[in-house]
């Protein structure tokens, strides 16, 4: 009975760490994700090779500030205004801390 016991603590043990394993992991990877489209015009993590600024670096504020300014067309924009419409306040936020926290 003891070892049916322990067999199934173990087996619980080991689901609740992999469960919780696999929910960092998802987390850890998100922002990255939503974050990648962004290359295309302002260059890998943020850095731009030309004439679009640069968003690597940049306080995360200050990037949730001006996403969610051309979202509410408040700012001007030549696309930037029809792809902020497309992201979620926390998406944006979590796009935010990824470009902030490149290196």
């Amino acid at each position: 009975m003891k070892q049916k016991s322990l067999r199934i603590t173990v087996v619980m043990s080991a689901a609740i760490f992999m469960w919780i394993s696999g929910v960092g992991m998802a987390a850890d990877y998100r922002p990255a994700m939503l974050a990648n489209p962004c290359a295309g015009c302002h260059g890998t993590d943020g850095a731009s090779p030309g004439s679009i600024p640069s968003i690597k670096g940049l306080p995360s504020s200050y990037l949730v500030s001006a996403m969610k300014a051309f979202k509410a067309d408040k700012r001007k924009g030549t696309v930037m205004n029809r792809i902020a419409k497309g992201y979620t306040d926390e998406e944006i936020e979590l796009m935010a801390k990824h470009f902030s926290s490149a290196k």
